[in-house]
Order: C-alpha cells, then sequence, then structure tokens
C-alpha cells in the first residue's frame, strides 16, 4: 500500500511540474496579448499578425480602422489580428 502512494505521488508531482513548465506560462502570456488587444487606443501604431503596419483611427467593438501607408489608405481589421502595439500616444 505505502508503494502504490508513493507512485501516485510521483505521478502527481510530474503533472504539476509539466503544468508550471509548459502550460502556465502559455496561459500568462494569453492573458497578456488579450489585454493588450483591449487596450489599443485610437492613434497607437500597431503591426498586425499578417504584418501590415497602421496606425488606429477608429474603433467598434472588435472591429478597428487603421491607416495604412503613405496615402492613409484605411482598412478595416479584427481586434485579434493585432500583433504588437509599436507605440502607443
Amino acid at each position: 500500500m505505502p508503494q502504490q502512494f508513493t507512485t501516485i505521488l510521483i505521478y502527481v508531482a510530474i503533472l504539476g511540474g509539466l503544468w508550471f513548465v509548459m502550460i502556465r506560462p502559455q496561459q500568462k502570456r494569453e492573458k497578456e496579448t488579450k489585454n493588450m488587444r483591449n487596450n489599443v487606443q485610437d492613434g497607437d501604431e500597431i503591426v498586425t499578425i499578417g504584418g501590415i503596419y497602421g496606425k488606429v483611427v477608429s474603433q467598434k467593438e472588435d472591429i478597428l480602422t487603421i491607416e495604412v501607408g503613405a496615402d492613409k489608405v484605411k482598412m478595416k481589421i479584427a481586434r485579434w489580428a493585432i500583433g504588437k502595439i509599436e507605440n502607443q500616444k
């Protein structure tokens, strides 16, 4: 009986270690990314996950309008498509 308890305890310790090493950091990154996307403001310069650089002009729920290029062409993108904020206003 004590040997079975020790074996179960070892498996639980291994699963707990894997959770701390693999799953928890991923959840933390997802939370940070979600916060970054929700805190974008008009005037921020962003890069989309597709590599498009633009300046946020307006927002409506999950759709952002950005200006890109020298001609200031306006594009609508989904909020989830923001890869990173280059500089915040």
